[in-house]
Protein backbone atom coordinates (compact mmCIF):
# COMPACT_ATOMS: atom_id res chain seq x y z
CA UNK A 1 0.00 0.00 0.00
CA UNK A 2 1.36 3.38 -1.01
CA UNK A 3 2.14 5.69 1.90
CA UNK A 4 0.12 8.86 2.19
CA UNK A 5 2.04 12.13 2.19
CA UNK A 6 1.39 15.52 3.77
CA UNK A 7 -1.29 17.72 2.25
CA UNK A 8 -0.04 20.64 0.10
CA UNK A 9 1.37 23.71 1.84
CA UNK A 10 -1.15 26.23 3.15
CA UNK A 11 -1.00 29.63 4.81
CA UNK A 12 -3.01 30.79 7.83
CA UNK A 13 -6.16 32.81 7.26
CA UNK A 14 -5.97 34.25 10.79
CA UNK A 15 -2.94 35.02 12.97
CA UNK A 16 -3.08 36.77 16.32
CA UNK A 17 -1.64 37.04 19.80
CA UNK A 18 -3.55 36.29 22.98
CA UNK A 19 -2.54 37.62 26.39
CA UNK A 20 -2.87 34.67 28.76
CA UNK A 21 -1.59 36.30 31.95
CA UNK A 22 0.27 39.40 33.11
CA UNK A 23 3.54 38.01 31.72
CA UNK A 24 2.84 35.72 28.76
CA UNK A 25 1.37 36.27 25.31
CA UNK A 26 0.89 33.29 23.00
CA UNK A 27 0.90 33.27 19.22
CA UNK A 28 -2.03 31.53 17.52
CA UNK A 29 -2.83 30.79 13.89
CA UNK A 30 -5.83 29.29 12.09
CA UNK A 31 -5.68 27.49 8.75
CA UNK A 32 -7.98 25.52 6.51
CA UNK A 33 -11.77 25.82 6.59
CA UNK A 34 -13.11 28.43 9.07
CA UNK A 35 -16.33 26.40 9.29
CA UNK A 36 -14.64 23.00 9.43
CA UNK A 37 -14.07 20.47 12.19
CA UNK A 38 -11.89 22.17 14.81
CA UNK A 39 -8.55 20.57 15.65
CA UNK A 40 -5.86 21.95 17.93
CA UNK A 41 -2.25 21.00 17.26
CA UNK A 42 0.05 20.69 20.31
CA UNK A 43 3.75 20.90 19.48
CA UNK A 44 6.61 19.17 21.23
CA UNK A 45 9.27 20.12 23.70
CA UNK A 46 8.17 21.60 26.01
CA UNK A 47 9.82 24.63 24.52
CA UNK A 48 9.79 23.81 20.80
CA UNK A 49 7.42 25.68 18.47
CA UNK A 50 5.01 25.17 15.60
CA UNK A 51 6.37 24.67 12.10
CA UNK A 52 4.62 25.23 8.77
CA UNK A 53 4.61 21.53 7.82
CA UNK A 54 2.47 20.70 10.85
CA UNK A 55 -0.54 22.35 9.23
CA UNK A 56 -0.36 19.69 6.54
CA UNK A 57 -1.53 16.68 8.55
CA UNK A 58 -5.12 17.84 8.04
CA UNK A 59 -7.32 18.14 4.97
CA UNK A 60 -7.72 21.94 4.74
CA UNK A 61 -11.08 21.60 3.02
CA UNK A 62 -12.48 19.77 6.02
CA UNK A 63 -10.58 20.96 9.09
CA UNK A 64 -10.37 24.24 10.97
CA UNK A 65 -6.72 23.90 12.06
CA UNK A 66 -5.55 25.78 15.16
CA UNK A 67 -1.85 25.90 16.02
CA UNK A 68 -0.20 27.89 18.79
CA UNK A 69 3.27 28.38 20.21
CA UNK A 70 3.23 27.45 23.88
CA UNK A 71 4.49 29.80 26.59
CA UNK A 72 8.06 30.98 26.13
CA UNK A 73 8.71 29.57 22.67
CA UNK A 74 8.38 30.28 18.98
CA UNK A 75 6.55 33.55 18.37
CA UNK A 76 5.11 33.68 21.89
CA UNK A 77 6.61 36.14 24.35
CA UNK A 78 8.67 36.54 26.45
CA UNK A 79 11.07 34.09 24.83
CA UNK A 80 12.40 31.17 26.92
CA UNK A 81 10.59 32.52 29.99
CA UNK A 82 10.31 30.03 32.88
CA UNK A 83 8.10 31.98 35.25
CA UNK A 84 4.39 31.09 35.11
CA UNK A 85 5.30 28.18 32.86
CA UNK A 86 3.87 24.88 34.07
CA UNK A 87 1.77 22.06 32.64
CA UNK A 88 -1.26 23.49 34.44
CA UNK A 89 -0.62 26.89 32.82
CA UNK A 90 -0.49 25.30 29.36
CA UNK A 91 -3.67 23.27 29.96
CA UNK A 92 -5.38 26.51 31.03
CA UNK A 93 -4.09 28.24 27.88
CA UNK A 94 -5.66 25.57 25.67
CA UNK A 95 -9.00 26.24 27.35
CA UNK A 96 -8.52 30.01 26.95
CA UNK A 97 -7.91 29.56 23.25
CA UNK A 98 -10.93 27.29 22.85
CA UNK A 99 -13.16 29.78 24.62
CA UNK A 100 -11.69 32.75 22.74
CA UNK A 101 -12.38 31.04 19.41
CA UNK A 102 -15.89 30.05 20.55
CA UNK A 103 -15.28 26.35 19.92
CA UNK A 104 -17.47 23.93 21.86
CA UNK A 105 -15.34 20.80 21.32
CA UNK A 106 -12.31 19.94 19.27
CA UNK A 107 -10.03 17.15 18.14
CA UNK A 108 -6.68 17.25 19.98
CA UNK A 109 -3.53 16.24 18.07
CA UNK A 110 -0.15 16.09 19.82
CA UNK A 111 3.24 14.47 19.43
CA UNK A 112 6.04 13.83 21.93
CA UNK A 113 5.56 16.51 24.64
CA UNK A 114 2.44 17.43 22.67
CA UNK A 115 1.07 13.99 23.52
CA UNK A 116 1.83 14.62 27.22
CA UNK A 117 -0.03 17.91 27.10
CA UNK A 118 -2.88 16.40 25.07
CA UNK A 119 -3.36 13.70 27.69
CA UNK A 120 -3.22 16.18 30.58
CA UNK A 121 -5.73 18.43 28.82
CA UNK A 122 -8.10 15.63 27.85
CA UNK A 123 -8.04 14.18 31.36
CA UNK A 124 -8.90 17.61 32.78
CA UNK A 125 -11.47 18.59 30.12
CA UNK A 126 -12.79 15.33 28.66
CA UNK A 127 -16.12 16.93 27.75
CA UNK A 128 -14.33 19.33 25.37
CA UNK A 129 -12.48 16.67 23.37
CA UNK A 130 -13.97 14.90 20.33
CA UNK A 131 -10.93 12.67 19.93
CA UNK A 132 -7.19 12.29 20.52
CA UNK A 133 -4.44 11.62 17.99
CA UNK A 134 -1.14 10.99 19.76
CA UNK A 135 2.30 10.42 18.24
CA UNK A 136 5.52 9.42 20.02
CA UNK A 137 3.89 9.11 23.44
CA UNK A 138 5.85 10.78 26.24
CA UNK A 139 4.63 9.99 29.77
CA UNK A 140 7.22 12.21 31.51
CA UNK A 141 7.90 9.67 34.24
CA UNK A 142 11.23 9.90 36.05
CA UNK A 143 12.52 6.82 34.23
CA UNK A 144 11.56 8.33 30.86
CA UNK A 145 13.67 11.40 31.58
CA UNK A 146 16.56 9.32 32.92
CA UNK A 147 16.52 7.13 29.81
CA UNK A 148 17.11 9.97 27.38
CA UNK A 149 19.08 12.49 29.40
CA UNK A 150 21.18 10.36 31.77
CA UNK A 151 21.46 6.64 31.07
CA UNK A 152 19.85 4.61 28.30
CA UNK A 153 19.81 6.25 24.88
CA UNK A 154 23.51 6.87 25.45
CA UNK A 155 24.15 3.17 24.75
CA UNK A 156 22.47 3.39 21.35
CA UNK A 157 24.12 6.64 20.27
CA UNK A 158 27.43 6.67 22.18
CA UNK A 159 29.10 8.85 19.54
CA UNK A 160 26.39 11.53 19.64
CA UNK A 161 26.25 11.26 23.42
CA UNK A 162 29.80 12.57 23.64
CA UNK A 163 28.75 15.82 21.97
CA UNK A 164 25.90 16.14 24.47
CA UNK A 165 28.01 15.70 27.60
CA UNK A 166 31.16 17.53 26.48
CA UNK A 167 29.91 20.85 27.89
CA UNK A 168 29.57 19.31 31.37
CA UNK A 169 32.69 18.61 33.50
CA UNK A 170 33.19 14.95 34.38
CA UNK A 171 32.62 15.56 38.08
CA UNK A 172 29.06 16.80 37.35
CA UNK A 173 27.97 14.06 34.97
CA UNK A 174 26.30 11.89 37.59
CA UNK A 175 23.34 14.32 37.43
CA UNK A 176 23.25 15.79 33.94
CA UNK A 177 19.83 17.32 34.39
CA UNK A 178 21.02 19.42 37.33
CA UNK A 179 24.28 20.29 35.57
CA UNK A 180 22.52 21.52 32.44
CA UNK A 181 19.88 23.39 34.43
CA UNK A 182 22.55 25.30 36.36
CA UNK A 183 24.03 26.51 33.07
CA UNK A 184 20.74 27.19 31.33
CA UNK A 185 19.52 29.54 34.05
CA UNK A 186 22.84 31.30 34.71
CA UNK A 187 23.43 34.96 33.81
CA UNK A 188 26.15 34.25 31.26
CA UNK A 189 24.47 34.18 27.83
CA UNK A 190 27.43 32.42 26.19
CA UNK A 191 27.28 29.57 28.72
CA UNK A 192 23.50 29.35 28.28
CA UNK A 193 23.76 29.04 24.50
CA UNK A 194 26.57 26.49 24.65
CA UNK A 195 24.55 24.26 26.98
CA UNK A 196 21.33 24.82 25.04
CA UNK A 197 22.89 23.82 21.71
CA UNK A 198 24.38 20.64 23.18
CA UNK A 199 21.01 19.70 24.70
CA UNK A 200 18.98 20.53 21.61
CA UNK A 201 21.33 18.94 19.07
CA UNK A 202 21.29 15.70 21.09
CA UNK A 203 17.50 15.64 20.75
CA UNK A 204 17.49 16.60 17.08
CA UNK A 205 20.17 14.11 16.09
CA UNK A 206 18.30 11.16 17.63
CA UNK A 207 14.73 11.98 16.58
CA UNK A 208 14.76 10.20 13.22
CA UNK A 209 15.73 6.61 12.51
CA UNK A 210 18.36 8.12 10.19
CA UNK A 211 19.53 11.59 11.25
CA UNK A 212 18.24 14.28 8.86
CA UNK A 213 20.39 17.38 8.21
CA UNK A 214 17.31 19.62 7.98
CA UNK A 215 16.09 18.46 11.40
CA UNK A 216 19.55 18.96 12.86
CA UNK A 217 19.74 22.47 11.42
CA UNK A 218 16.42 23.34 13.05
CA UNK A 219 17.53 22.10 16.46
CA UNK A 220 20.87 23.92 16.07
CA UNK A 221 19.20 27.33 15.78
CA UNK A 222 20.15 29.36 18.86
CA UNK A 223 16.64 30.68 19.56
CA UNK A 224 15.05 27.25 19.16
CA UNK A 225 17.79 25.60 21.22
CA UNK A 226 17.52 28.13 24.05
CA UNK A 227 13.76 27.86 24.54
CA UNK A 228 13.78 24.08 24.07
CA UNK A 229 16.61 23.39 26.49
CA UNK A 230 15.66 25.94 29.14
CA UNK A 231 11.97 25.04 29.22
CA UNK A 232 12.49 21.27 28.97
CA UNK A 233 15.06 21.35 31.76
CA UNK A 234 12.75 23.53 33.85
CA UNK A 235 9.87 21.06 33.42
CA UNK A 236 11.93 17.93 33.95
CA UNK A 237 13.52 19.34 37.11
CA UNK A 238 9.98 19.81 38.42
CA UNK A 239 8.63 16.35 37.47
CA UNK A 240 6.86 18.06 34.55
CA UNK A 241 4.40 19.45 37.12
CA UNK A 242 2.61 16.09 37.13
CA UNK A 243 1.80 13.69 39.93
CA UNK A 244 3.68 10.39 39.86
CA UNK A 245 2.28 8.22 37.04
CA UNK A 246 -0.50 10.79 36.59
CA UNK A 247 -1.16 10.22 32.91
CA UNK A 248 -1.52 6.45 33.34
CA UNK A 249 -3.49 6.62 36.58
CA UNK A 250 -5.95 9.10 35.05
CA UNK A 251 -6.29 7.25 31.74
CA UNK A 252 -9.73 5.98 32.85
CA UNK A 253 -10.98 9.52 32.20
CA UNK A 254 -10.39 8.91 28.48
CA UNK A 255 -12.83 5.99 28.37
CA UNK A 256 -15.39 7.80 26.23
CA UNK A 257 -12.88 9.59 23.99
CA UNK A 258 -11.91 7.86 20.71
CA UNK A 259 -8.17 7.82 20.18
CA UNK A 260 -5.34 6.79 17.90
CA UNK A 261 -1.80 6.19 19.22
CA UNK A 262 1.01 6.18 16.64
CA UNK A 263 4.53 5.22 17.72
CA UNK A 264 7.77 4.34 15.97
CA UNK A 265 9.17 0.90 16.79
CA UNK A 266 12.69 2.34 17.01
CA UNK A 267 11.86 5.55 18.85
CA UNK A 268 14.92 6.28 20.98
CA UNK A 269 13.71 9.61 22.39
CA UNK A 270 10.51 8.10 23.80
CA UNK A 271 10.80 4.29 23.72
CA UNK A 272 7.69 2.43 22.61
CA UNK A 273 7.12 1.00 26.10
CA UNK A 274 5.49 4.34 26.96
CA UNK A 275 2.89 4.02 24.20
CA UNK A 276 2.34 0.37 25.12
CA UNK A 277 1.73 1.29 28.77
CA UNK A 278 -0.74 3.98 27.72
CA UNK A 279 -2.59 1.55 25.46
CA UNK A 280 -2.87 -0.97 28.30
CA UNK A 281 -4.40 1.75 30.46
CA UNK A 282 -6.61 2.99 27.58
CA UNK A 283 -7.36 -0.15 25.53
CA UNK A 284 -10.17 1.41 23.49
CA UNK A 285 -7.63 3.56 21.62
CA UNK A 286 -6.25 2.25 18.34
CA UNK A 287 -2.53 1.49 18.65
CA UNK A 288 -0.41 1.71 15.49
CA UNK A 289 3.27 0.74 15.52
CA UNK A 290 5.34 2.25 12.70
CA UNK A 291 7.71 -0.66 12.21
CA UNK A 292 10.58 1.16 10.48
CA UNK A 293 10.44 4.52 12.24
CA UNK A 294 12.01 6.55 15.00
CA UNK A 295 10.49 9.40 16.99
CA UNK A 296 9.97 12.19 14.47
CA UNK A 297 6.61 13.11 12.97
CA UNK A 298 8.38 13.41 9.60
CA UNK A 299 9.11 9.67 9.32
CA UNK A 300 7.18 8.48 6.21
CA UNK A 301 5.32 5.67 8.01
CA UNK A 302 4.32 8.02 10.81
CA UNK A 303 3.14 10.71 8.39
CA UNK A 304 0.99 8.06 6.68
CA UNK A 305 -0.51 6.83 9.96
CA UNK A 306 -1.25 10.33 11.24
CA UNK A 307 -2.95 11.40 8.02
CA UNK A 308 -5.05 8.23 7.99
CA UNK A 309 -6.02 9.06 11.56
CA UNK A 310 -7.14 12.59 10.66
CA UNK A 311 -9.08 11.18 7.71
CA UNK A 312 -10.72 8.64 10.02
CA UNK A 313 -11.83 11.30 12.48
CA UNK A 314 -13.16 13.36 9.60
CA UNK A 315 -15.41 10.45 8.67
CA UNK A 316 -16.51 9.80 12.27
CA UNK A 317 -17.78 13.31 12.92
Amino acid sequence: MELLELYPSIEPYHEFQLKVDELHTVWIEECGNPHGLPVVFLHGGPGAACEAFQRRFFDPKYYRIILFDQRGCGRSTPHAELRNNTTQDLVADIERIRNYLNIEKWLVFGGSWGSTLALAYAQAHANRVTGLILRGVFLCRSRDIQWFYQDGASYIYPDLWQHYIQVIPEEERDDLLAAFYKRLICDDEEIQIEAARAWSIWEGSTSNLITKPAVLNYFSNDAIALSLARIECHYFNNDSFLRKEQLLKDAYKLENIPGVIVHGRYDVVCPIEQAFALHQAWPSAEFIIAQQSGHSATEPEIVDALIRATQKFGQLT
